[in-house]
Formats: structure tokens, sequence, C-alpha cells
């Protein structure tokens, strides 16, 4: 694992072209929310679409959340199949994709298993205002890097690609499907779509309140749609890079 702090002064910066292939991911209940108000964590999703969300992921160099899906959901984010695993390997590849998270203050806890759990590198786009913050709590644990103030996506996907990440997976929250959506940053968009209702405005959305690329003028191309089991996956194509 890389270790030490990036400063924003050596983060590349390149045409949109240089930025990595970004596929978002979400699961939705039908009126359109990701989670319950509460601590209970919302099963939205089912063993064969688990299974299919195992093999995106092992065609990915890197899985990014947000800070606070780190801290609510502690995610794993590793290839479950063994068969995956083997085959990244077999490629030259860690069997587990880059872990990436953004945070603007660094509440994360080391021991979470975003940093204890596989042996992938472990990136962490930081407030340019809290490295100091994360330098102190993450220790030898994870590459700090200097998003910038706040944190620019532009310069996060670009230093991604200058550390070989040509592929990258966003599986939320909705801050950061909203911030790559808003900003023209997604490529691909896998929604899945579970059959029941949250009825909860408390509760969080897939994406909040912006300004996105596509509106009732500019509607995003559906390139399929597949039921699997009692949930539906719509898979978007939202740029000319869409590798469907």
């Amino acid at each position: 694992m890389r270790e030490g702090v990036t400063t924003l002064s050596a983060v590349y910066v390149g045409s949109v072209e240089d930025r990595p292939y970004v596929l978002l991911s979400c699961g939705m209940s039908l009126d359109g929310y990701v989670d319950t108000a509460g601590d209970q964590r919302l099963l939205l999703s089912n063993d064969a679409d688990f299974d299919r969300v195992d093999d995106v992921r092992a065609g990915c160099d890197a899985i990014l959340v947000g800070a606070a899906t780190v801290r609510r959901d502690n995610p794993r984010l590793l290839i479950r199949d063994e068969t995956r695993r083997k085959a990244r390997l077999a490629r030259g590849v860690c069997p587990d994709p880059v872990k990436v998270t953004v945070t603007s203050g660094c509440d994360l806890d080391p021991d979470a298993r975003f940093f204890t759990l596989g042996d992938a590198d472990k990136l962490v786009y930081c407030a340019s205002p809290a490295l100091a913050s994360a330098r102190s709590k993450l220790g030898g644990r994870a590459t700090v890097i200097d998003g910038g103030n706040p944190v620019d996506l532009k310069h996060v996907t670009a230093d991604l690609a200058a550390r070989g990440v040509e592929r990258l997976m966003v599986e939320g929250g909705g801050t950061m499907h909203t911030q790559f959506l808003t900003a023209g940053l997604a490529d691909e968009l896998h929604l899945v779509v579970a059959p029941f209702f949250v009825g909860d405005s408390a509760a969080p959305r897939f994406v909040s309140d912006g300004v996105f690329p596509w509106g009732p003028q500019r509607r995003a191309d559906l390139s399929e749609v597949r039921q699997i089991g009692d949930v539906v996956l719509l898979r978007y194509a939202l740029s000319s890079r869409y590798e469907g």
C-alpha cells in the first residue's frame, strides 16, 4: 500500500479524456430512496443482483464511496467470488480494486473495514484544511491526497487516471452520485429499482438537488432493461464514452 500525503500541486490535471471511465451504481426503492432514516440498513437488492455487482466490481480498477457511506455502512468493498479474484490475479492485478473515498473533514474511523480489509491501496481525497487531521487519524493505513478546498472531483478523477485507474465504479452515497452527475463526470449509470416504497422524506435519496446535464429537454439514453429476480436493472449511457 502506498502511504503518505500528496499535495494538490502534485495532482495531474488533464482533459476529460484523461479521467477514468466512470460507472455509477445504485439501488433505490420505487420512490427513489436508497436507505431508511433509521439505523437499520435497507436491503434493496437480492442475491442474484449482488453477484452482478460483484462481477462489475471485478472489472473495475477502483471503487469510490463517500465518507458518509464509510461511516454509515462500513462497507468491505471487496470482490466476493473466488473465481473472479483469481482471474484478476491472472491479469496481474490485485484481487480487489483500489478503494477510494472523498472527505471534507476526515471524520473517518481508521478501524473501519474500508481501511482494515483487503490488500488493495486505499486512497483518501481530503479537503486541504483537513490534511493534518487525516495524517493523524489514518497514519499508514491510507494514502492521503489533497483534493482542494473544497474537494474537486475533476482533480480527483485526473489524479486517479495518473495512478493507473482506467475504470472507476462509484457506489454512493447520494452526495457522490449528485456531484459526479452534475459535474458531467459520469459515463454510465446502473440503477436497480426494488419493488417497494420507503415513504419517508427524512430518508436519503439517490441524488439531491442540483443542475443535471439530463432533464426534460435532454433525456438520458436508456441502453438496457433487465429483470433480476424481483428487482429491475436500468442501464443508462451518459456520455459518448459509453461502453455498451
